[in-house]
């Protein structure tokens, strides 16, 4: 709600514990309920906007004010939720397709039509095939100069340097193929090669009432 014409796709999970009906009432029910979301955002944040214009001293307030405005200028498009069933194969490639179809839409993504530097596609399947080697460890966690490294030994991308690699690290990053902190300090160096990885380790550590579960065992 933040940032500037975000597009948000819901998707709901769990159909194989509903019957057919009630998956549709469902999917109903959650629509209905952000639609209610958006419509009290707005009236809130409109509510506030003209609070502040009507102080007193309203000079004190240009800081909130304009933090608002730029708040109530967000733009936000819900897509139709898509209803899936986690245990079905076909249905996970169902919804992969619906994502794909809709970030190939360029009335929500304007700038899907730009072509990416060729080095980007070296870069992303020399990572593909270090990921699949024998000697990559199975948490795919790997230094990113080691990296660098790695990836300097193919002839077409001898010459690439530090700088490029983060680049196109974020671009991978946001499309999921690795998973890249660079924003925390401590993993940094730390490139994750195997995001499936952490997802697993995820499921293991915070689970629904853990810690009743910790406290149960003598």
């Amino acid at each position: 709600m933040r940032v500037p014409n975000s597009v948000v796709l819901p998707v709901g999970t769990h159909v194989d514990c509903c019957q057919e009906q009630e998956v549709a009432e469902k999917t109903r029910g959650i629509m209905a309920r952000i639609t209610a979301m958006l419509a009290e955002r707005k009236s809130n944040l409109a509510h506030f906007i003209t609070n502040l214009e009507g102080s007193e001293e309203p000079k004190f307030y240009v800081d909130q004010w304009e933090r608002l405005k730029k708040m109530e200028s967000c733009t936000l498009t819900i897509l139709n939720l898509v209803a899936v069933n986690c245990t079905d194969h076909h249905a996970i490639r169902k919804l992969e397709a619906t994502i794909l179809k809709h970030v190939r839409n360029e009335e929500l993504f304007p700038e899907v039509v730009r072509v990416l530097p060729p080095v980007y596609r070296q870069v992303e399947a020399a990572i593909a095939g270090i990921a699949e080697s024998e000697e990559a460890a199975d948490h795919g966690m790997m230094d990113l100069q080691y990296l660098l490294s790695k990836l300097s030994q193919h002839e077409n991308l001898a010459s690439l340097s530090r700088e490029l690699l983060q680049d196109i690290l974020r671009y991978l990053h946001r499309i999921g193929l690795v998973v890249w902190y660079e924003e925390i300090k401590h993993l940094e160096s730390t490139v994750f090669l195997q995001p499936t990885f952490l997802i697993t380790m995820f499921k293991l550590l915070v689970q629904h009432q853990l810690v009743q579960q910790l406290e149960s065992i003598s």
